[in-house]
């Protein structure tokens, strides 16, 4: 059985590498079939179909998110939050470089259900990063979930961008975490600044 779970999780990141490599939709089934070492009639028993797969690849990246945002940091200050916040950020980038790129160009290709199902996650992802980092905020409506989405748009993008710098990783770190700690200061009125 413990064979079986690792061959599954190999083949599984297999076919998320061809994936993030040609794009979900380039890749046929009997490429992917080939790709993951298994007969195109055989994938089935494994998947129960690639869009299925890029369902799962996907979700797993918001559950890891919305892991990031564990509240074991609410007893520091809003400032040492923010950082932890960032840091468990660019080590899950780090980590899983691939499933950000299927998240942001593949998402399309799954089904209308299956995408908001994937909504509903980055909704409750973008409405507990901002109740971590600026409790106090006085925007409401939609210029709270505005703000929400382009902080937890910068989080999930500044380490792919920061990651091909020259600059150690201790100075990408530091700007990734001047940069988004301007955009919440000046985006969130009364926001982190003013956070206990």
């Amino acid at each position: 059985m413990p064979r079986t779970c690792a061959d599954y999780e190999e083949r599984r990141d297999k076919a998320l590498e061809l994936f993030a490599l040609k794009g979900f939709g380039q890749v046929s089934m009997r490429e992917l079939a080939a790709h993951v070492g298994l007969t195109a009639g055989s994938l089935y028993h494994h998947f129960p179909s690639k869009q299925h797969l890029l369902f799962d690849l996907i979700e797993e990246l918001y559950e890891e998110l919305l892991a990031t945002l564990h509240p074991s940091g609410r007893g520091r200050d809003a400032t040492a939050r923010l950082s932890a916040v960032i840091r468990a950020h660019w080590e899950l980038h780090a980590e899983r470089p691939l499933q950000f790129r299927l998240a942001e160009r593949d998402l399309c290709c799954l089904s209308e259900e299956q995408q908001a199902q994937i909504a509903g996650m980055r909704q409750d992802y973008e409405q507990r990063l901002l109740a971590l980092i600026a409790p106090t905020s006085r925007l409401s409506g939609p210029a709270l979930q505005a703000s929400a989405q382009v902080v937890a748009s910068l989080l999930n993008s500044l380490p792919g961008w920061l990651q091909n710098s020259a600059a150690p990783e201790a100075q990408r770190l530091a700007l990734m975490e001047s940069m988004l700690r301007g955009a919440i200061e000046r985006g969130l009125p009364a926001g982190i600044s003013s956070a206990a």
